[in-house]
């Protein structure tokens, strides 16, 4: 059996995808699946186990460009796959395993796929509320899954697996030693700063970790880079803060994640990296819900003090905040924090 997935383009949801390669595995081991994706998603995509190889998609997030699919997918059509199963809900997704003639092409419904894709699905949102079972119940034949309860539970969650040696050889290469517990932030998100917790506060939070004798580590893409520079400039022990926002190539910030000793977070990409690791995180929410796309991990703790999903480009504030993460005060994340290493600890034992 060979399975082609056509994978998504976010970080989020490319680790939400794991769920479906694991549950493929489960139920034929024998299944090599590769993924095609865009050359950043290797970093994620080498470091699941059950994933045969990744392949680079040559074109960019958007870009139509037919001829150049018909090229990909004529390229694919020696690698005889049995099944493509198409992640992303666009026209142009599709025509890549249609052009490589792959047999059984799956996907739901979306943006008059009829033909492109031959085993269509029908998606009721209501039925599959979260995006790791839309993507699971893809791995079941049409007739079988008609709702999330008919899952088979415990869901299998994303898990990477990082070596100890890549965590040792990144940590040397920035100078980062584990004397002190590290606890890693993630301050950035997409859309602005509508879905940040604000610097003031993670500064706030980063004295109080310090004290307790950590050391932080802020993550992030280039974009990220001047909110870590704004939370350094408002902390106490600012040479207690490495800001490596910008700084860091994917695979790297996947181990140095590995690294920390729990994660404080927004709703964003590397909050799924972190809940792969099965690290204790906390994640600040605001306008964005956490109904959809949660982390997926028992060691995760959610922090939100509204309800609904809201779609919010621009906050209350001159900064762009929102005042519902405005109104999530540091000792709370700190209290929380705390409890949650410590629950984790316990469990170790």
């Amino acid at each position: 059996m060979k399975t082609l997935i056509i994978g998504p383009s976010w970080v989020g949801d490319m680790m939400m995808s794991q769920s479906l390669y694991r549950t493929l595995k489960q139920l034929e081991p024998s299944n090599e699946i590769d993924v095609l994706a865009p050359a950043w998603c290797s970093a994620l995509l080498n470091r699941m186990p059950e994933v045969n190889q990744a392949i680079t998609m040559p074109l960019g997030h958007g870009e139509f460009a037919l001829t150049k699919r018909r090229e990909i997918g004529k390229s694919l059509r020696n690698n005889h796959y049995d099944q493509a199963i198409v992640l992303p809900n666009s026209f142009k997704s599709a025509l890549i395993p249609f052009f490589a003639k792959i047999p059984k092409r799956t996907g739901w419904k979306g943006e008059m796929r009829y033909g492109i894709l031959n085993d269509l699905r029908k998606l009721d949102k209501q039925a599959f509320p979260l995006m790791v079972e839309r993507y699971i119940a893809l791995a079941y034949p049409k007739d079988q899954i008609h709702s999330a309860s008919d899952l088979p539970h415990p869901l299998l969650w994303p898990k990477l697996n990082v070596k100890q040696d890549e965590i040792t050889q990144v940590l040397s290469t920035f100078s980062i030693t584990q004397e002190e517990p590290l606890i890693g932030f993630c301050p950035g998100a997409e859309f602005g700063p509508a879905k940040r917790w604000p610097d003031y506060h993670y500064a706030t939070l980063a004295d109080m970790l310090v004290k307790q004798h950590a050391k932080i580590i802020i993550f992030g893409s280039a974009n990220d880079k001047n909110v870590g520079e704004q939370i350094m400039a408002k902390m106490t022990y600012a040479n207690k803060c490495i800001n490596l926002a910008g700084q860091t190539q994917l695979e790297q910030a996947v181990s140095l994640i590995a690294a920390c000793k729990a994660i404080v977070t927004n709703d964003s990409g590397l909050m799924h990296v972190a809940a792969a690791l099965n690290k204790p995180l906390v994640a600040l929410y605001g306008p964005s819900s956490p109904d959809f796309t949660p982390p997926l991990s028992d060691k995760a703790e959610i922090i939100r003090l509204m309800t609904g999903y809201h779609r919010v480009r621009r906050g209350d504030t001159e900064q762009g905040y929102h005042q519902s993460l405005i109104d999530i005060k540091p000792d709370s994340v700190f209290e929380t924090l705390m409890n949650l290493i410590m629950r984790c600890q316990k469990s170790n034992e």
